[in-house]
């Protein structure tokens, strides 16, 4: 039974992964025909096309390895300009001697062989800046969309484990957040909660007079009070209970920087967790974590890459590293049975991990170098640029940005991501991420 919810939670992944993919393409398609671009194909995978139909002017299909998909829009790259003015895109340069010279004449040919002369006012090089920036910036977005409704679905349809104001253990001693997971000595001493003779199911009512409502305002309370000595008000079995005793000072981990301690007071209770839905502030704020927490990993992907081809050939892979497609398939089918959850638990997992990982795609795809969505982005706001300060200089118009010009970054990008990607699914099948 458990291989088979294994199997089903892979499946039930990929299947989000892909249907997140012909969104993101969507995002792109929809805006261009509103546009009046030449749209000519809508595929989701790479590869050999598995099956495909045409409907007007557009061929909508589905490819063999569904890692991606594409929409093609047609003129993405303008013709050379020589002087000026452009020239005919057929005509080859006497020039193009150079690799990524000959590389881009030959994109230029490609790009405009198929072009009629009734689709010259439909090229998407020839659109308004702010038209190719809606189009291209469309895909990301949609991804950034799925993550807001995902993210809301978890956390205001199921629901998060929030800390209630019941005290569920307590601790036997006391010791600093760093020493957390080992047992208790003699030399250590006794935590504050185990003195007031505090038990689990005692419900706080008050803390040195103070209403108790949450949680995080007895948290604040108690850090706040140092080594003073508080007055501790529970509910225990319908009667209240009060006792007197002064908190510890102990190094804890701050709230406001993680990776820094501070002294604060130390009662020694943890909370009983239960499942609560939350309200839109709620996925506003885990957005905002997830957006920071996201950039940073990408900021950081080179040097987790050099961590993923050491494990890839033997080292520790760590736990947190980057993860292909292959490798998050795997987790899916990790997080619907690690710990038996229970139905509700098995979709909450699987949506926040596709939510995590359409935020992914979204800020990837922002990153301004071709062939990303975020390069053509830069072109787009560059022409803006260039045509407005022409405008109050008032100089001739310098015209479109010549996205080709950056097609040999393009390549090297592109080989970088294929390497990345080999390297991933590599490490995905001889060491990969376990969270069991």
């Amino acid at each position: 039974m458990t291989a088979l919810i294994y199997t089903l939670g892979v499946v039930v992944f990929v299947l989000g992964v892909i249907a997140s993919i012909a969104l993101h393409e969507l995002g792109h398609m929809v805006p261009a025909k509103k546009f009046g671009i030449k749209v000519t194909q809508y595929f989701v995978g790479f590869g050999n096309t598995i099956w495909s139909v045409k409907r007007g002017e557009t061929e909508y299909g589905i490819k063999s390895i569904p890692l991606g998909g594409y929409v093609k829009l047609v003129g993405m790259l303008p013709p050379e300009r020589r002087d000026g003015v452009a020239a005919d895109p057929h005509e080859v340069r006497a020039t193009s001697t150079g690799l990524f010279t000959q590389l881009v004449s030959d994109a230029r040919h490609a790009e405009h062989e198929l072009i009629e002369d009734d689709d010259l006012d439909r090229l998407f090089y020839r659109k308004p800046w702010w038209q190719k920036l809606i189009v291209m910036a469309g895909g990301p977005l949609v991804n950034v969309a799925i993550a807001v409704v995902l993210f809301a679905v978890v956390l205001m349809g199921f629901g998060a484990l929030t800390p209630t104001t019941t005290v569920q253990a307590v601790s036997d001693c006391a010791i600093t957040d760093a020493e957390a997971g080992r047992a208790c000595t003699d030399a250590d001493p006794v935590t504050p909660a185990k003195q007031a003779g505090l038990q689990p199911g005692d419900r706080f009512v008050s803390f040195n007079g103070e209403r108790i409502t949450s949680w995080e305002q007895l948290s604040g309370l108690i850090r706040a009070n140092g080594d003073r000595e508080a007055r501790l008000v529970v509910d225990r079995d319908g009667r209240e209970v009060s006792a007197d005793v002064p908190t510890a000072v102990l190094a804890r981990t701050s709230l406001d920087d993680p990776q820094r301690t501070e002294k604060v007071g130390f009662l020694g209770v943890t909370p009983t967790e239960t499942m609560q839905r939350q309200g839109p502030g709620a996925v506003v704020d885990v957005m905002g974590e997830q957006v920071a927490a996201t950039a940073s990993a990408i900021a950081h992907l080179p040097v987790r890459m050099v961590e993923v081809t050491k494990a890839a050939f033997g080292a520790e892979r760590p736990a947190d590293g980057p993860i292909s497609v292959v490798g998050a398939s795997r987790v899916a089918g990790e997080l619907v049975t690690v710990d038996e959850p229970s139905w509700a638990e098995r979709a909450q997992r699987l949506l926040a991990l596709l939510a995590s990982l359409n935020l992914f795609l979204a800020l990837f795809n922002f990153i301004p170098l071709l062939p990303l969505d975020g390069g053509h982005i830069a072109g787009a706001l560059w022409e803006a640029v260039r045509r407005g300060w022409a405008r109050l200089r008032r100089r001739p118009d310098p015209g479109y940005v010549d996205v080709a010009r950056m097609l040999p970054v393009a390549y090297v990008v592109g080989g970088i991501l294929m390497v990345m990607s080999v390297i991933l699914i590599y490490a995905d099948i001889v060491n990969p991420v376990s969270i069991s």
